[in-house]
Order: structure tokens, then sequence, then C-alpha cells
């Protein structure tokens, strides 16, 4: 097939994405409080990080200087500008903002941090895309009240979007509430619940009930802050953020068939209310057939009506795939099984870059909104060479094939697709395994898994193919 040279639209927006927690180190600094992940501990692909309940001396929490963005911000925007980034996905901590979470008054010093970030990126013509909750919960609101389980945390989330909406309105027009807030659907895994709701089950209680609750008091959340958004600056685009994982029957077997659609249903009902502002109809039974009395009022769900999402912003990082066994309902614990037509990364993450042209069409014909694609990319052992290089053609070709894919959602199928912000595009700390050395970005950082290093960044041969990407708009891959 010859090599397509089709451009993107010339609005479309190349950048990278990154996370707070993940990058910006100084946990201590600027007044900031501790975030859930400040008590994450190192793993790797073999061990689980664990989640302590104080900082233990015994232990390493990669958090606490991941990659020190906090203090090298101005080289490492400089870099991205190098590249030619048009946009710059990052997310605000929300206890640097509000060190508990629970007070009246923001923290001055952790908003001039990031006016100091966004007006770096601004002077380089970078667009900031911002996450307000990626995964940084206040510990203090876990401690005082169990996390997402408490329907307080709304308010405290809504005025933390508020101080943030208000401060930045006109250096940030695109936004996202709950960084992939469908993760929990996995509940039977303690630590998607504790990452995306804060929430530690208790001996005998409901994972599944406490999931749906969670989910319900975010959504309503995330709904409250789109209002806020608009009523700030109507020119605001406020999206949701989904991990999207298509799930695919194994077989053609009709049953097959409708167990994959049941898991799909399942794993994106979070995006059906984000984007519908109502609960699917199957929902309604499935919590009947459960026996859950949510706590789900009249009230909330005139504010999920009302706080519908601009746009769909998503990560893309792999399929699953899933085979009927007699199964009532889909456990995403249990009942996802390995698809032989797909390759895997060493971490085991399925390489699917045809999946996510599928997810670009599956998105635009369920909700009619525009997407962006807020992450995707290839966790990978990367080797620093003695002279500083990083021979990284197993990144390139991954982004390659996916980029390919892309293209062809947007020109062929119509997909509108507002930008591309591929995921780590500095080194930074790996949430799934808290190592450093699983690396995805362009540019190295000198570190190892337990902070050993002199921190400098180093351009890897991505670098210099991504900038060519971005400056041919899309045409040389």
């Amino acid at each position: 097939m010859a090599e397509d040279k089709r451009e993107f639209p010339a609005d479309f927006l190349w950048g990278g994405a990154v996370a707070a927690h993940q990058i910006e180190g100084a946990y201590q600094e600027g007044g900031k409080g501790l975030a859930i992940t400040d008590l994450f501990t190192l793993g790797d692909k073999d061990h689980p990080r664990k989640i302590t309940e104080t900082i233990e001396a015994s232990e390493y929490y990669p958090e606490h200087v991941a990659s020190d963005f906090y203090h090298r911000y101005p080289e490492d925007i400089k870099l991205l500008a190098e590249m030619g980034f048009k946009c710059f996905r990052t997310s605000i901590s929300w206890p640097r903002i509000f060190p508990q979470g629970d007070e009246l008054e923001p923290n001055e010093a952790g908003l001039k941090f990031y006016d100091d970030v966004f007006d770096e990126c601004l002077k380089y013509g970078i667009e900031p895309i911002v996450t307000l909750s990626h995964f940084e919960l206040p510990l203090h609101l876990v401690q005082e009240y169990g996390g997402w389980r408490d329907r307080r945390l709304i308010e405290f989330f809504a005025r933390f979007a508020e101080v943030c909406f208000k401060r930045y309105h006109n250096k940030v027009k695109y936004w996202m509430t709950f960084n992939e807030i469908n993760n929990q659907t996995n509940f039977e895994v303690s630590g998607h619940l504790y990452t995306n709701s804060g929430i530690v089950p208790e001996a005998g209680e409901d994972r599944e009930k406490l999931m749906y609750q969670a989910a319900h008091y975010e959504l309503v959340a995330s709904a409250q802050a789109v209002q806020i958004g608009h009523q700030i600056d109507p020119e605001m685009q406020v999206g949701a953020m989904i991990a999207m994982c298509p799930i695919y029957p194994l077989t053609a077997k009709p049953e097959d068939i409708l167990f994959a659609q049941r898991a799909m249903q399942t794993r994106y009902w979070f995006a059906d209310v984000h984007a519908n502002g109502f609960y699917p109809r199957w929902m309604k039974h499935f919590f009947a057939k459960k026996g859950f009395d949510l706590d789900i009022t009249a009230a909330d769900l005139k504010q999920l009506q009302a706080g519908t999402v601009d746009y769909i912003g998503f990560s893309y990082y792999m399929s699953f795939a899933t085979k009927y066994q007699g199964q009532a309902d889909f456990n995403e614990n249990r009942d996802l099984v390995d698809n032989p037509y797909v390759k895997t990364t060493e971490w085991g993450w399925q390489i699917d870059p045809v999946g996510l042209r599928y997810a670009l069409n599956w998105f635009t014909d369920r909700y009619h909104l525009p997407l962006f694609i807020v992450e995707n990319g290839m966790g990978a052992y990367d080797q620093l060479t003695e002279d500083h290089q990083v021979h990284d053609d197993y990144r390139i070709k991954y982004m390659q094939d996916h980029i390919i894919q892309m293209k062809r959602a947007v020109l062929d199928d119509g997909v509108k697709l507002l930008g591309y912000t591929p995921w780590g595009c500095i080194d930074l700390v790996a949430h799934g395994t808290g190592e450093m050395s699983k690396r995805y970005g362009f540019i190295y950082v000198d570190s190892d898994d337990h902070g050993h290093g002199t921190f400098d960044r180093y351009r890897k041969d991505s670098f210099f193919w991504y900038k060519n990407v971005i400056a041919s708009n899309g045409a040389e891959l």
C-alpha cells in the first residue's frame, strides 16, 4: 500500500500528556498536602505496588521525586516547544490547591505554580489541556470522609473546579474532570477503587455497590463542574476522560457477540452518563436485579442532565477480548481472554492499532461529540548510550501504526478529532508499577526506579521523528 501523505486538519492539536503526580515531584513543597498517590510504593510488572497508611522509612515512594518537573518545567516546556507542540496535557494536583481538600480558601502558592506553568506554555504558543482529577485525591478526604463514598466530596470538588476555572479560564480552554473514571469497573482490584475514588473496602462490604455509588457522586460532581465552567466562560470546553479498551468477542459465536456487547456496556456506561445526561435503561434493571439501593436523588438526575460534557477525551493503549462461558454478568477481573491476533508489550498490554480506529468510530456513532486522544503510547525499557542517545525505533513503529489508523478515522471515516497527546512525552513514573524504567517519552529523564541519577534530559530518536510528524501535520510518518 502506498504511503498516506495526507495531512490532518489545519487546527489539529499535536502534543503530549503527563499527570502532576507522575512528573512533578516536590510532594511537600509550595504548601502541597499529601495526595493518595504519595503513599504508593515502588513495584514492577511482577510485584504490585503497595498502598501504605503512612509514609514508611523502609519503602520508596516514586511520586515524591518523580521527574522533578516542579523545578525543571521551563527546561521541559522549551523542549516541547522545540518539538513543535501545539498543546500540552497535564493535571492540576488537587492537594496543591486545597492541601486537605475540604478547606474554604485555596493555597495561593499552588495556584501560582500552575500560573507559571501555563504562562510558560503560552509563551511558546502551546495550549494547556488540563485534567482536574488525575488520581490525585487529597489524602485527608480519604482519612476523614472515606473518599468518594461520601456525598460531601461533590461540594469539595465543585469548589476546587470553580477556583481553577476562575483562575485559569483565560489560559486554558480545554478541561477534563475525572481521569479514566471507568477504570474502577475492575472493582475487585482494591487499587482501582482507591486510585479512582479513594475507597478502602471494609470487610464484608460489597465492592461492586461501592463502585457504583462512588461513580455516581463523581458523575454528579463532573456535571456540576461543567455547569460552573460554562457559567464562568461560555467558550470553555469541559470534557470527560475515559479509558478506552475495546472489548471484542473472541469468536463470531452469537453468545460471544452478545456477551461482548454487555462487556462494552458495563465498561462505558460512564461515558453514556457524561454525554447523554442519564443512566442507560439496562443499568436501571441491573441495579434492581442486584438489589442496589443507591443514593441517587431527583436533584442529582437534573444535575446530570444539565451538565453533559462538550467532548470526550480518552486514553487508548490496548484492546481486550472476552468469551461467554455461562456468566450472568461481565466481570473485568474474570472474563477477559487473550486475543490470538495481536502482539503484546513486555507488560502484557495488547498492541492493536486498528482498535484505535474502531474506538474513534464507536465513540462517534454512540455520542456524536468531538473526541480527543489524550493518552496513547507504549511503555518500554529504553537504553541510554554512552553518548546520551536513545534508539527507540520500537516506539516510533508503535506510534506510526496508531497515527495511520487515526488518520484513516479522521480523513476516511469523518471522525471529529480535536487532537492527539501521546502519554508520558517526558519520561515519568509509570502509575501501574511505579517504575521510572517503564518509559513512554520522547525525552529521556536520567533517573532510575529509586530516584538516582542526574535528572538531565536527553532527546530520544522518537523526539526528532515526532517533531517531523508535527511539522508535516501528519503527512510524514
